[in-house]
């Protein structure tokens, strides 16, 4: 007898279903192409995330070095696949973490290259159009540290014939680099459609007539060039081109996206967050307010034509760039559901768009900053936007009275630093005498960015609360030998201007932070309301200090970003104690939390495979936060196998007994109706 047509569309729909439910979960670096780091998958809850347990390890084989490793692997089929800061990828078995296959682009890094060297991920793009079994019908499509868009099979992680050269196009950074240059892919693209939209990342604070920040877009199938947006505009027929005055626009870089873009494939758009133009802390020579830096820009994803933008921050002297990836998401305002962009600043504040028209969501308002400047030629717009809701996540003006210290005397020294420099709250000029940058170049927030939980409409987001001391150091007394070799201040040449720039953080003489712990936080926002929801400490000082068994939680510096899960569940890393988290989205508690291999200086990941449900993060450290420890980890977590199955296996007998129910029904209507 055959199976009647209603039950066959059943199971057909239910195995869909299952299938869809039990491997495909995170098939780009956000999640989705909004960005919004949220999967629905809830096996693990506030509940039973106590019982999380390591599942598997994997090692990249790059070594235990100081580096920065910070990919966020991508499900494709069943497979995790990232990369390793020198752009070699890696798939991994989903299930067991064991490796199915390697690839080495064979970069070679220039003096500060091995640096500034990082892969943050890989971008997936399916032939819709082709035989589901041929080559490169999926490929893994990425960047790499010297300027190369690479194509590879999927499943075998071969290079793909017809794209470009042999799987490689080899870009133009525009002019010549020298020794101690580079321009470099380390963000995953946006994939839209046939499109793989991406962004660069050059060295900041280095040179005035750095390469140009260009946003390129390429043939997902063939590699070919389709366009590209520079930041700066160099024509002058672009109404922005009279904002970069004595002919700047045609000699300054930079403004580049060095952080992750999004996309809104349903409306061709692709939002770029750009950055400061060169050389960060010096715009005498480029007067103006100097659109499109600094900007959230909207571009149509298969032409390049600009559709909106708005500038965050006017003539950008601060190396305040837009550094995370904008989130798409959808805004419940007097009735009224808006399809929002969320921008996230270094200055901690939080800007809403409506991401179809760059209309704000919530008010903006021009106020007046410093004017004030001892260093000869700056130019200085006399306002610059802000927001009052949501309320800016940092403490924008610090006096004396803000000033902490574990002991009276560290607390005075605080107090005699904040004295001696400039000091008229947010936006105050970079200045030879030395002036405050509150919040500091690395945030507020970063490029970790946050996450949107879908079911809550929380923005769940890390911040820094430790501001720094810049300077600009007259050229001739810098060659003289004048600035300070203390380890804790960083100098950067900015050639092409009379300065040399050093930074140092607003540090006591026992070497912590001046101001009021905790020094990172985890906030919730109601998007709906711009309501701040909770606030928590992010990060324990164990690893900051010699004193030993120390397990303060005070915050640390942080480096990556979080994730949100159906389960009700937050998962983030990012702090210097090696520590895993979990906190529960809707108060803040904290409910799990676990040691690293080394420093989780990355953001997680989230999938469900064979009926479990794994989170993943790679575990490396960073050059740049020495107390993390080094290594070259991909750790898996999920509960165990036996617990973790048991739902699944609840819901398919749910679904045979359906199906019963419906075969029975089926069978009584069709002797019903049989003549």
């Amino acid at each position: 007898m055959k199976p009647h047509p209603l039950l066959v569309v059943c199971c057909v729909a239910l195995m869909a279903m299952y299938a869809h439910g039990d491997a495909r979960a995170w098939p780009h670096y956000g999640a989705d192409a909004e960005g919004t780091k949220f999967s629905p998958l809830d096996q693990i809850t506030t509940e039973n995330v106590g019982r999380l347990k390591r599942a598997w390890t994997y090692q990249t084989g790059e070594g235990p070095v100081p580096r920065k490793f910070q990919t966020t692997p991508i499900l494709v089929g069943e497979m995790l696949i990232g990369c390793g800061p020198a752009g070699n990828v890696f798939a991994l078995n989903a299930s067991s973490g064991e490796e199915e296959w390697t690839y080495d682009p064979k970069y070679e890094p220039s003096a500060y290259g091995a640096v500034n060297m990082n892969c943050r991920g890989v971008s997936m793009w399916t032939d819709q159009e082709g035989a589901a079994r041929a080559l490169c019908h999926t490929r893994v499509i990425y960047g790499t540290n010297d300027l190369r868009v690479i194509a590879l099979d999927a499943a075998t992680g071969q290079p793909c014939p017809g794209f470009g050269q042999d799987g490689i196009v080899t870009v133009d950074a525009g002019k010549p680099l020298d020794e101690h240059d580079e321009v470099q892919f380390h963000s995953p693209p946006s994939i839209v459609n046939d499109v793989a939209i991406f962004g660069t990342a050059l060295f900041d604070l280095y040179r005035i007539d750095s390469p140009s920040g260009k946003v390129r877009a390429f043939s997902t199938r063939t590699g070919e060039l389709l366009w590209e947006f520079d930041p700066i505009p160099r024509d002058p027929a672009d109404p922005a081109f009279e904002s970069w005055g004595k002919n700047s626009a045609s000699i300054f870089g930079a403004a580049n996206v060095w952080s992750f873009t999004s996309a809104d494939p349903e409306n061709d758009l692709v939002f770029l967050p750009t950055t400061t133009a060169s050389v960060d802390w010096y715009g005498g020579d480029r007067p103006g307010n100097n659109r499109y830096a600094n900007s959230i820009v909207a571009l149509r994803a298969s032409t390049g034509d600009m559709v909106w933008h708005y500038q965050i921050i006017r003539h950008g002297i601060w190396d305040y760039d837009l550094p995370a990836q904008p989130i798409l998401a959808d805004i419940s305002k007097d009735g009224e559901t808006i399809p929002a962009v969320i921008v996230l600043t270094k200055q901690s504040m939080i800007f809403v768009f409506n991401r179809l028209t760059g209309k704000p969501i919530f008010p903006i308002e021009d106020r007046p900053v410093p004017q004030d400047t001892d260093v000869p030629g700056e130019w200085l717009s006399p306002t610059q936007p802000f927001v009052s809701t949501p309320a800016p996540l940092n403490d924008l003006t610090l006096t004396e009275d803000d000033m902490w210290g574990f002991t009276w005397f560290d607390r005075n020294s605080c107090i005699e630093k904040l004295k001696s420099i400039r000091n008229e709250g947010l936006y105050t000029p970079p200045s030879i005498q030395g002036s405050l940058l509150n919040p500091a170049g690395a945030g507020g927030m970063n490029w970790g960015g946050g996450t949107v939980d879908a079911n809550a409409n929380l923005l769940i987001v890390p911040t820094l609360h430790t501001p720094a001391i810049v300077t600009l150091v007259p050229r001739e007394e810098a060659s003289a030998g004048q600035v300070s070799s203390a380890a804790s201040k960083m100098q950067f040449p900015l050639t092409g201007t009379p300065y040399v720039g050093t930074l140092q953080f607003l540090t006591s003489s026992l070497g912590a932070p001046c101001t009021k712990p905790p020094w990172a936080r985890l906030s919730a926002i109601d998007l709906d309301s711009g309501a701040l929801k909770w606030q928590v400490p992010l990060g324990s000082i164990e690893n900051e200090t010699s004193v030993p068994f120390v397990n303060w939680e005070m915050g640390t510096p942080i480096a990556g970003g979080p994730i949100s899960t159906g389960g009700g569940l937050t998962f983030i890393a990012a702090t210097t104690d090696d520590k895993f988290r979990a906190f529960d989205t809707a108060t803040g508690e904290k409910l799990w939390e676990t040691r690293l291999p080394a420093g989780g200086q990355a953001t997680p990941m989230t999938y469900k495979i064979d009926g479990r449900q794994f989170v993943v993060i790679a575990a490396g450290g960073h050059i740049y936060y020495q107390n993390a420890t080094p290594g070259d980890y991909m750790v898996a977590y999920a509960l165990d196998e036996s617990t973790a199955r048991a739902p699944t296996g609840g819901i398919l007998a749910i679904g045979l007994v359906a199906l019963i129910l419906i075969a029975n029904a089926a069978g009584v209507l069709a002797s019903t109706r049989r003549p």
